[in-house]
């Protein structure tokens, strides 16, 4: 029987430590996604500067329905009535998001007493005042939250995505 002169005998205690070190390194590397999103934005898609509405025209704890980055993708803005993540605004309490499951597609609703978007098809819920983290349900990514800006006369203008949107292959329009 000939051996192979390349092959490293490693011995078990080492291989299982180094497949220990691995599994560890994986499961933060699935952690890390959502801290960097919240803390940092940096999973965001920009899209071309799209006027939503005016700061007039939200009413707190309403939602207001816009459509975001094209016709095909309906979403929401809301006025939560304290600062949040992601939000923008005098009070940084204006936020926006996809309003279309990202588990199947369903239309999501709004529940305006814990202020979540919920989906009436496996029941996914979605915190909107933690940045459209997932809180419940089937779904594997949280919620596509829009990046907004408000000018100098209370426009307030998406510019991006968080998230891929439901249904697309690439966030690329």
């Amino acid at each position: 029987m000939s051996h192979c002169d390349r092959m490293v005998d490693v011995g078990r205690r080492k291989f299982l430590g180094g497949a220990g070190l691995a599994a560890a390194g994986a499961a933060a590397a699935t952690m890390v996604p959502a801290q960097v999103k919240a803390a940092t934005g940096a999973a965001r898609v920009d899209y071309p500067s799209n006027r939503l509405a005016n700061t007039s025209d939200l009413k707190p704890n309403e939602p207001f329905t816009v459509v975001y980055p094209d016709a095909d993708a309906p979403g929401v803005l809301l006025k939560l009535g304290k600062r949040v993540p992601g939000g923008v605004g005098a009070d940084g309490d204006i936020v926006g998001f996809s309003t279309t499951c990202p588990h199947k597609g369903f239309p999501l609703n709004y529940h305006g007493a814990d202020k979540t978007l919920n989906c009436p098809g496996h029941y996914s819920r979605f915190d909107c005042e933690s940045g459209g983290l997932q809180i419940w349900g089937q779904a594997t990514q949280n919620l596509p939250q829009y990046a907004l800006r408000v000018d100098d006369k209370g426009d307030i203008y998406a510019e991006g995505v968080d998230e891929l949107l439901y249904g697309r292959l690439s966030n690329v329009l």
